[in-house]
């Protein structure tokens, strides 16, 4: 049997992403479409495998078909391995009891025994639905020095925004001496990104006594990481500088697919160094017509182009009929936008059809309501949907 005595990688993909409205009614919101030829999850693989961890699972639970056929053997990102590679690990009947994923630790719970083949002396756990590059490999070297029984990764976030992590306060080595998920009253600005390394061993003694714990939530921020504090057990804090975004709000999406745009993104994907490996399918090159005008766009392969496009960031295949216009939005792939459409402030959802005339959303109130068109949706020629509209189906709700 092949033992990988290093670390393996357990990535936690399974959620439902309620917060993204239309876009996640029929895909995992780590298969959500990004940056025109990404897939979310495109990054926390990435991440693996330019960190040099090439056995990975990935727990699915919430509409899992577009995920696992993306995911496929993992050849687009190497990981297409006989020892080790990209396993797909979703809820199983077991011999006494099958159910769902309870929680995130209960989703690492049920996967145990996929662990164990490998053998491995840390367990790096993962979440599949933020936008980041960073290298695992350096939090792993960290955790050792530190003679961690855990590390978390943290970062400094906006005391505004502290009450949506968990929230910790280290001392000078490092040591996390105060946890507390989600506080309504957060004492420090330093949060959890939901990244762990653990101690195979340790973490397999969480689990299973938290598994026998009926209150617990079956979490790791609320429950097994307060229980190892509580424990006296050596927990560290590895803080990471870089660009990171939790997409759980549209607004969230949105503004990291405009952080792309300008002379200056502040997510750099033609970073030859730490490359994002996608399993995009290549379409034809891009065709832009005589009339068409783009202005700070990312414009991808298959595209059609008579209209205006600024500031936006468009999937592959899509149409843009002449005399249509669109600002400041991201559009996903295979989305028709016809002739003298107006779209704003928005996000459509693949294989939609914008109907002549239609427009969507409005520059009146900008960024602060992101109009979100479902996916298959066709809106009427002429209709106006207003801004911070959420329309699934032909139904809409502001």
């Amino acid at each position: 049997m092949y033992r990988h005595k290093d670390c393996i990688a357990m990535i936690l993909a399974g959620g439902q992403g309620s917060r993204l409205q239309a876009i996640t009614d029929k895909v995992a919101k780590p298969a959500v479409s990004f940056g025109g030829k990404y897939r979310i999850i495109d990054f926390t693989l990435s991440n693996c495998v330019n960190s040099g961890i090439y056995t990975v699972g990935v727990l699915t639970q919430y509409q899992p078909l577009v995920l696992n056929e993306y995911i496929g053997n993992g050849s687009a990102w190497d990981l297409d391995r006989i020892n080790g590679g990209v396993v797909i690990l979703p809820p199983y009947q077991a011999k006494n009891s099958a159910d769902w994923y309870k929680g995130t630790a209960n989703a690492v719970y049920q996967n145990i025994d996929f662990i164990k083949r490998y053998n491995p002396e840390n367990v790096l756990v993962l979440s599949g639905d933020h936008i980041y590059k960073m290298d695992y490999s350096k939090m792993l070297a960290y955790h050792r020095k530190k003679d961690a029984d855990c590390t978390v990764g943290t970062l400094d976030v906006n005391i505004e925004e502290a009450s949506r992590f968990g929230i910790l306060t280290a001392n000078e080595e490092g040591i996390i001496i105060e946890f507390e998920e989600k506080p309504k009253k957060p004492k420090s600005t330093r949060a959890s990104m939901g990244i762990y390394i653990f101690k195979t061993d340790v973490l397999f003694r969480y689990l299973e006594a938290d598994e026998k714990d009926k209150g617990s939530a079956k979490d790791f921020g609320k429950n097994i990481i307060p229980s190892m504090l509580r424990g006296g057990l050596r927990l560290c804090a590895y803080q990471f500088d870089g660009y990171w975004r939790d997409v759980g709000t549209v607004k969230s999406l949105w503004e990291a697919d405009m952080d792309l745009l300008g002379s200056m993104p502040q997510l750099n994907l033609n970073d030859r160094s730490w490359r994002i490996y996608s399993g995009y399918r290549p379409y034809p090159p891009q065709y832009i017509g005589d009339n068409a005008k783009i202005t700070n766009s990312i414009i991808t392969e298959g595209c059609e182009i008579h209209g205006t496009v600024e500031n936006s960031v468009l999937s592959e295949n899509v149409k843009v009929a002449r005399g249509a216009h669109i600002s400041n939005s991201v559009i996903m792939s295979g989305v028709k936008i016809s002739k003298g459409a107006t779209v704003e402030y928005s996000i459509i959802d693949s294989d939609s059809v914008i109907g002549a005339g239609a427009t969507i959303g409005s520059d009146k109130d900008g960024k602060d309501k992101i109009t979100v068109i479902g996916s298959a949706v066709n809106v009427s020629a002429g209709e106006e949907i207003p801004a911070g509209s959420i329309l699934s189906g032909n139904k809409y709700s502001v």
